[in-house]
């Protein structure tokens, strides 16, 4: 009798447990939340937490004709190809799954994303950047893509990071990079860049460091004997601030230029004075230029206890990609991956964020142009710079275009 209680109770909550899935919009974010990367990571999670939370405060999604709240499954990659590779395995074995939001790194991506391809899993990969990331997808040809992109491409921060060193009438310049997927796709960027901008740009030297480096005097003195005037710079880490700090040991005052990964705290922090002045583009800086901002802003430092976002821009896409995505899953009156892909390559009602409000981001894939699965334009980024612990706004001009994108 004993055991055929516990039978039925058992069942029961099983029964339970499926009933619960049923009536859930089932997203799992995936990012490094330990080691190197976390204070990316963390922010775009910590960020997507934040609008589920919202949403999830007044009713859900309205899915037809029943509102269904958004259920969270987290996966730490932590930075590591395989383990990101494994993820990927895992979420596609899962039968009720809407989609995945996240992925920081490049190499990441390139190592688990074939499997939500493969299986037809909707994606929106934020914060990575590396170009690879969807290139390889035209690159193979393929003809239905699940896999979206929201984050400023390196191709556009290349580019801008290009146009700064030529703004400034610079001639020479030196590029380093982090031995990464990431930094080596970042380095190819730059040069392209360069060329495609009239090589204006004489690169004196192309040096690389490794994760874990601290001492990076060797590639600065080959900078500095080759008369940089400038440096541009792509990586990931920590070891961004062992350059700005090499560079001050060695007395070298020049700009340190390079992506938006400068703007993480774990650069700020180790770089101290010496990374004041240091440029990189971002999608949003931690300022309060519009009411969605202020309030965004207010309450990840109350929910989380913080006084400054480790990663903003992290933190604002990982917030405004959960609100995109629940739209999808609003006009595909479902919770099936499939048609909620059909659903985000043409978004009929645009969509308020933090950064801005976001007008058909996406369209139908075509494998000839991987912009119809990015929803970042130029007009979307801007420069900003490091001052006093701090990323800023570059030049009020941008300040003022981000506030008209945001529209208000």
């Amino acid at each position: 009798m004993m055991k055929k209680t516990m039978l039925a109770a058992l069942a029961t909550g099983l029964f339970a447990l499926q009933a619960y899935a049923a009536d859930t919009v089932r997203i799992a974010i995936t990012g490094p939340f330990t080691g190197g990367s976390a204070p990316m990571g963390v922010s775009m999670r910590d960020g997507a937490k934040l609008a589920i939370d919202e949403i999830n405060r007044a009713g859900g999604i309205q899915v037809g004709a029943k509102k269904m709240k958004i259920e969270v499954i987290e996966r730490d990659d932590e930075a590591k190809n395989e383990r990101g590779a494994l993820i990927a395995q895992e979420l596609t074995s899962m039968k009720d799954l809407a989609g995945v939001i996240g992925t920081v790194n490049t190499g990441v991506c390139l190592a688990g994303d074939k499997y939500c391809q493969e299986k037809g899993l909707t994606k929106i990969i934020t914060p990575a950047a590396g170009s690879a990331s969807m290139t390889q997808w035209s690159k193979a040809g393929v003809k239905d893509l699940s896999i979206f992109r929201f984050s400023a491409d390196d191709g556009i921060q290349a580019s801008m990071v290009v146009e700064e060193a030529i703004n400034r009438r610079f001639t020479k310049v030196a590029i380093i990079h982090d031995s990464t997927n990431y930094g080596v796709s970042g380095r190819d960027d730059l040069l392209n860049q360069i060329r495609k901008q009239g090589n204006r740009l004489q690169v004196v030297a192309t040096e690389k460091f490794n994760i874990g480096d601290k001492d990076m005097t060797a590639q600065l003195l080959k900078a500095k004997f080759g008369g940089a005037q400038a440096i541009l710079i792509w990586g990931i880490g920590p070891e961004l601030a062992a350059v700005s700090n090499g560079m001050a040991k060695l007395g070298m005052k020049v700009p340190l230029i390079g992506g938006w990964t400068l703007s993480m705290s774990n650069y700020i922090d180790n770089a101290g004075k010496n990374g004041n002045g240091t440029l990189m583009p971002q999608t949003f800086i931690e300022d309060p230029i519009t009411p969605k901002a202020r309030s965004f802003i207010e309450s990840y430092h109350k929910t989380y206890g913080v006084s400054r976002i480790p990663s903003p821009m992290s933190a604002a896409q990982g917030y405004d990609a959960v609100y995109i995505f629940a739209a999808a899953v609003k006009q595909a009156k479902s919770t099936d991956t499939h048609k909620i892909k059909d659903a985000l390559e043409d978004l009929k009602e645009p969509v308020k964020g933090v950064i801005a409000t976001w007008k058909h981001p996406y369209s139908k894939w075509n494998p000839a142009d991987e912009q119809t699965h990015e929803a970042f334009r130029r007009d979307r980024v801007v420069m900003g710079m490091v001052q006093d612990g701090r990323v800023v706004f570059a030049n009020q001009a941008d300040r003022q275009r981000l506030m008209k994108n945001a529209g208000q």
